[in-house]
């Protein structure tokens, strides 16, 4: 069974937690899974990754960081996501394309079918199956970063808050375009609970 599953949320919803938690829930399943990240995932898109969330990359042009997210997406793509898909296996990534239309799209202002377009060169027409939204407040993400001592600030954590919010807007834009795909779920509560809900929804998703 081939199904690409994406996670998608602002900062601090918790979701590299709780797919860590859903691919060994999966495995035990009988299923075969892969876990995953973008941008990263493979040595040449986790290089991309130290450059676009390098703190000291201040400078970057909003263009240049889509461009690099593309870049990164595709490689990754082609290395690791298609293969696993070809195999019969369910990937589940953290971020795709919905990150970029949010990120780059909605909150720098570069227009979420511009950035659709840039990412349709990448993805030649790969979309996800299923993609779980973790919606949680900004104000509340961000506030769980803030207390979470072992994780390393990246440059998206140096933007304002109202960026954040455009970030969150864009969102539920997204969740209103694709509600086919795209399913909703509480960020605000436990781990516990918020791993029940998104296991719940794969596992609705598996038995269609």
């Amino acid at each position: 069974m081939n199904v690409f599953i994406t996670f998608e949320g602002g900062e601090g919803a918790g979701k590299t937690t709780i797919i860590n938690r859903l691919a060994q829930r999966l495995t035990e399943d009988g299923y075969q899974v892969i876990n995953t990240r973008e941008p990263g995932g493979i040595p040449i898109a986790e290089r991309i990754r130290d450059i676009i969330l390098d703190t000291k990359n201040t400078m970057m042009d909003a263009r240049t960081e889509a461009l690099l997210y593309a870049a990164a997406r595709r490689q990754h793509l082609v290395e690791k996501v298609e293969p696993a898909l070809r195999e019969g296996k369910i990937v589940l990534c953290d971020r795709f394309v919905d990150s970029s239309l949010a990120y780059q799209g909605a909150a720098r202002g570069l227009g979420v079918e511009e950035v659709f377009q840039i990412n349709q060169f990448a993805i030649a027409g790969q979309m996800p199956d299923l993609t779980l939204f973790f919606d949680i407040q900004p104000e509340e993400g961000l506030k769980r970063i803030n207390k979470n001592a072992e994780r390393e600030q990246n440059r998206l954590d140096l933007e304002s808050l109202t960026f954040h919010q455009q970030v969150y807007e864009a969102y539920q834009q997204l969740l209103a375009k694709f509600p086919d795909r795209i399913e909703r779920i509480d960020a605000n509560f436990g781990i516990i609970e918020v791993e029940e809900q998104s296991y719940k929804k794969i596992k609705a998703y598996l038995s269609r």
